[in-house]
């Protein structure tokens, strides 16, 4: 039972990185693309952007109910940065909506446009400096610290600042080859696919570099990765998939591309999540919380199982549903 939980806690952060991820990183991508990919990305973004949140809502919905030392414990220690997220998500998601409704007659246009591209790097990049502070094993709950022992050095360090470019930087890769498939025409392809070839080897450095930090911060990374044969294998996985994703970014397969890139993001999730398994939360104390000792009784998690099975027999469906409404409407327009 337990194991199924974690399993459907895994996908749920797949799908929201994968999905998630494109939306995201479109805000991104427009900055670079600028006038001109505006209409494109608001045309990809505006069925679908809110539907993404439902993986992020179930993650935590799982996290509080299932395991709530882990919740609490988070939500405490890294409430500041956590709170940077749930601004940028409301403000990126506002005023997306505002500008796309905009009927541009009072001068507002610009300023949705600078709050929708800044949320849109703000949010993956604090995503990340979070998810490094989980891994870094300076997260503590120890009141007697002072405040910024307790609730700023976890996370305000070169590790976790590597982890939220890192996030940044794949997030922008995701929307790009994302994007490739909404264009119209010919030269907006290719400016889109310039972008994911940039933003491709830019991911792969950072990647790098924070596993060369991580060392630098006494944690690591390096020796928990090749002692991990689930890590090697996913990380040659990825390694892999670069030139399938090179190539069909050249040929007008976009279902094809788009699969190869959510299985490359998903490899790197697994392979990370295998390195650091069955720890959720490094803490400095050293009594790091794992899933096994911070779950909650049979009976919690029994009634969470059965809440998930029927939650997902909902969502699912409607999810494709909402998808098949209103994505191929643009598939006319693209470009063969």
């Amino acid at each position: 039972m337990l194991l199924t939980i974690i399993a459907i806690l895994g996908v749920a952060f797949i799908l929201y990185t994968v999905l998630g991820g494109a939306d995201y990183g479109a805000g991104i991508v427009e900055t670079f693309a600028g006038k001109r990919g505006e209409k494109t990305i608001s045309k990809a973004l505006a069925p679908v952007w809110e539907a993404n949140h439902v993986w992020l809502i179930l993650a935590i919905v799982i996290l509080f109910t299932g395991f709530p030392r882990v919740y609490a414990t988070i939500s405490t220690a890294l409430h500041i940065p956590l709170m940077v997220v749930l601004i940028g998500i409301v403000l990126r998601g506002s005023f997306f909506t505002f500008r796309h409704y905009d009927i541009g007659e009072v001068g507002t246009h610009p300023y949705y446009t600078t709050i929708f591209k800044v949320s849109s790097f703000v949010t993956p990049f604090f995503l990340g400096i979070t998810l490094g502070a989980m891994i870094l094993g300076r997260v503590s709950l120890d009141a007697t610290g002072t405040f910024y022992e307790q609730y700023i050095g976890p996370w305000l360090n070169g590790f976790c600042v590597a982890m939220g470019i890192f996030s940044t930087l794949l997030f922008g890769y995701i929307a790009s080859i994302f994007l490739i498939g909404e264009t119209v025409h010919s030269p907006e392809r290719h400016r889109y696919i310039r972008f994911s070839k940039l933003f491709m080897v830019l991911t792969f450095g950072v990647g790098i570099l924070v596993f060369v930090i991580a060392e630098f911060e006494n944690h690591p990374v390096f020796a928990a990765f090749f002692s991990s044969w689930p890590s090697l294998v996913a990380f040659g996985g990825v390694v892999l998939l670069i030139p399938v994703v090179l190539y069909l970014i050249n040929h007008p397969w976009v279902v094809y591309l788009r699969l190869a890139i959510g299985l490359q993001v998903a490899l790197i999730m697994v392979g990370w999540f295998a390195i650091q398994y069955p720890v959720l939360v490094f803490e400095r104390s050293g009594n790091h919380l794992t899933f096994y000792n911070t779950q909650a009784p049979e009976a919690t998690l029994f009634q969470l199982l059965i809440a998930l099975f029927v939650g997902l027999l909902l969502v699912v469906p409607c999810f494709f549903f909402l998808f098949k409404v209103f994505k191929p409407a643009t598939d006319e327009h693209r470009v063969k």
